[in-house]
């Protein structure tokens, strides 16, 4: 077969097959849903420890300026309150190389809601009422915090987040834009979103003997104890990270947050365990969020539809703390077929606390932007949007001229149209009403990067049979446990459940952490690895008593060299209702189309799939944060603000993918798929929008009062 081409079967979701079978992509429950769903499974603020202590920050209360005095006396006095840690007393660490992590350093307050103290007392309650107590004085500086288009702070970075360069420029895209006899010049608005895992960030830290051990909520082990001895002085050796159950990250926990520094300080200080859980109404000010970005797209096209000019420029915000870029414009890069383009980031430092990775960092916002910049191209020409997307197709990756090692957005995208029955779609907006409601479709186009890093692995062959998996991976809430085994077991012959899985510590063998949907790529390529290691030693005879084991490292194999532009596709469907009277937007249907690689756990995979999708719709409709000018700070801060899907937002979900066979990937053949289903579920859900009303709406999320104001001012002008 072709190796660019797609096998003849279409992924099942829900197909089961026999949990013995040693096949990768069967339907195999996840190994800890047991636990999780019996509440055995603990998590990092759910160590018992004898004499544990419980841990409580305080946040400062303007948006810059410096701490002038800080009066501890009551607090110190409250029963249970064992100390006030502050600038002036916390154990001294070394310099981080993350400024996120230089906590209680000095008197600086950079922004609302930096930690300035925290209080360690004998009971949760006493730390959170000796925190109530502790008073501060400030010196307030003038603060900025509202970002602007023409933002005079802004400036062209060199790179935006993941390396890439912030600006690429190919021919004359200027003036192809101007000479196109057909064109769109539209702005959209992305707020700043917030990642809100399940579990907040929490860490459980005891110093004994000199040796720190850690529990705590993170998508990467390995990278917090490196980060923890450096900090603290002491071997790497000395320090052990445990992260065996994660409930979720969305990014916010891709590199240590400021919860395991200040736990590990406290309990340095005081000589006991400490357990800090940052309250979720802290989080958007401490973890990082998904920055805002304001967007124009330049879109100039022939009358057949064909792309002859594409300009994607946005504008973003970051901290004075460091800088964080979001890289909005890099999936335009890769998209579409346009001989002269231009791709461009400017970002303004401002007294806000510091963006990071969300789900899709870059790609959601950018691709919400360039997805309905297309579908208006496609109206301005009369076309049909799917055709449009099609008759853009390229035959190599726009921005590189490197050929992609697989790339069937255009089978993606006419299979999601017949499930969806596209066909019997009226293009006229706002032709179909049922009642008070306008219904219409929208759809959108998806891409998620391929990435791999280093990894090792042991896999143990015992005497009775059975094998060992050890590897330091991270299973965030994906099911990646399971999918470890399926490899392993595929690779050794043997049924699923002769092999056994151990993660989340790092007493395992080292390996990355949980993000840029990389984790199965980069564990699965070390655990294959070594049980193929391991089945060439088992060849030669049988098991010793003692068992039998190998290792397998894939530094210098997992890189990001490649000669082809390795990439996962999609398609994403959309149906709405938009309530004329109260400016409601209901999704009905969702329906994604994937093209990523081999599918390994087609029960996992599909929950992977309909959770990004799910998030996306909140992207498009709920959810959004909102900077107070005046405060600095964010007003939606927690979950009662902060709105996201409930299953009663989502009534009919469907995820559905092409087998892809890519032998230029890594040996299981397999893409990542955590974060694909994010990318252009808003855009399928805006377009969808307009479909149903005939007014475009640019700026998110799609709530009812915009939706009504919208719809009473008609069509709402381009640019800006």
């Amino acid at each position: 077969m072709d190796a660019t081409a797609p096998s003849t079967g279409w992924g099942v979701p829900g197909e089961r097959r026999d949990s013995g079978e040693p096949a990768l992509g069967a339907s195999v429950e996840r190994r800890e849903g047991r636990q999780k769903v019996t509440g055995t499974a603990r998590y990092a603020a759910e160590q018992p420890r004898p004499g544990r202590a419980h841990a409580w920050p305080v946040p400062a209360s303007v948006a810059r300026g410096r701490v002038t005095g800080i009066d501890t006396t009551v607090a110190l006095a409250l029963p249970g309150v064992l100390a006030v840690l502050t600038h002036e007393n916390a154990p001294r660490l070394s310099e981080p190389d993350d400024a996120m992590l230089a906590v209680l350093r000095d008197s600086r307050v950079p922004h609302r809601g930096w930690f300035v103290a925290l209080v360690v007392g004998e009971t949760l309650e006493a730390a959170r009422a000796g925190a109530a107590a502790v008073r501060v004085d400030y010196a307030v500086e003038d603060h900025d915090v509202t970002l602007t288009r023409d933002h005079p702070a802004a400036h062209a970075p060199e790179e935006a987040n993941g390396g890439y360069p912030g600006t690429r420029e190919h021919g004359d895209p200027e003036g192809a834009f101007a000479s196109a006899p057909v064109r769109v010049d539209v702005g959209y608005s992305v707020p700043p979103l917030h990642n809100h895992p399940m579990e907040p960030h929490a860490t459980t830290a005891e110093w004994q003997d000199g040796r720190l051990t850690v529990h705590t909520s993170t998508q990467g082990a390995t990278t917090v104890r490196t980060v923890l001895a450096g900090l603290f002085g002491v071997p790497e050796d000395h320090v052990t990270v445990h992260a065996e159950h994660v409930g979720g990250g969305f990014g916010s926990k891709g590199t240590p947050r400021p919860d395991v520094v200040l736990a590990a300080m406290a309990a340095r200080h005081t000589g006991r365990p400490v357990t800090l859980a940052l309250p979720r109404r802290f989080l958007p000010a401490v973890v990082g969020h998904r920055a805002p970005t304001l967007h124009r797209l330049r879109l100039g096209a022939r009358p057949d539809g064909r792309l002859v000019s594409l300009i994607h420029e946005l504008t973003t915000h970051t901290s004075r703390v460091k800088e964080f870029v979001e890289q909005a414009a890099v999936p335009t890069r890769v998209m579409y077929a346009a001989p002269d383009s231009r791709t461009a980031h400017r970002v303004a430092p401002l007294d806000v606390p510091t963006p990071s990775w969300m789900r899709a960092p870059g790609e959601a916002p950018g691709m919400y932007a360039l997805e309905s910049a297309m579908d208006e191209l496609a109206g301005e020409l009369g076309m049909d949007p799917v055709e449009l997307r099609i008759v853009n197709e390229p035959d190599t990756e726009p921005d590189s001229g490197k050929p992609f090692s697989s790339r069937h957005l255009v089978e993606c995208l006419r299979e999601g149209a017949r499930r969806f029955g596209w066909d019997r779609r009226d293009p006229r907006p706002g032709s179909r009403a049922e009642g008070p409601l306008l219904v219409g479709s929208g759809v959108a186009a998806a891409m998620y990067p391929v990435m791999a890093q280093p990894s090792t692995a042991a896999v143990r062959a015992l005497s009775d049979g059975n094998f060992l998996v050890r590897i330091n991976a991270t299973d965030i809430g994906t099911g990646a446990r399971t999918v470890l085994a399926q490899i392993a077991a595929d690779r050794l012959a043997v049924p699923v459940d002769r092999v056994r899985i151990e993660v989340g510590s790092t007493d395992l063998p080292a390996a990355s952490l949980a993000g840029g949907s990389s984790g199965t790529a980069s564990w699965g390529w070390a655990v294959h690895e070594a049980c193929a290691r391991l089945a060439e030693r088992l060849a030669g005879g049988p098991v010793p008593a003692e068992g039998l084991e190998v290792r397998a490292d894939t530094a210098g194999q997992a890189d990001a060299d490649s000669p082809y532009a390795r990439h996962a596709f999609g398609a994403h469907f959309a149906e709405v209702t938009v309530d004329t009277v109260t400016g409601e937007t209901r999704v009905r249907r969702l329906l994604g189309v994937y093209a990523a690689g081999r599918i390994l756990n087609s029960r996992t995979a599909r929950s992977q799939f309909v959770g990004g999708m799910t998030m996306g719709l909140g992207m498009a409709l709920t959810e959004g944060s909102t900077m107070d000018a005046a405060f600095g700070d964010f007003t939606e801060s927690d979950l009662a603000s902060y709105h996201v899907p409930a299953h009663a937002d989502v009534p009919d979900i469907e995820a559905h993918w092409i087998e892809e066979d890519d032998p230029h990937l890594n040996p299981m053949g397999s893409k990542g798929i955590g974060e694909i289903g994010i990318v252009g579920t808003a855009a399928a859900i805006g377009n969808a929008v307009f479909h149903a009303t005939g007014t475009r709406m640019r700026e998110l999320p799609l709530t009812p009062d915009r939706v009504l104001g919208g719809i009473g001012r008609g069509a709402v002008p381009r640019g800006f």
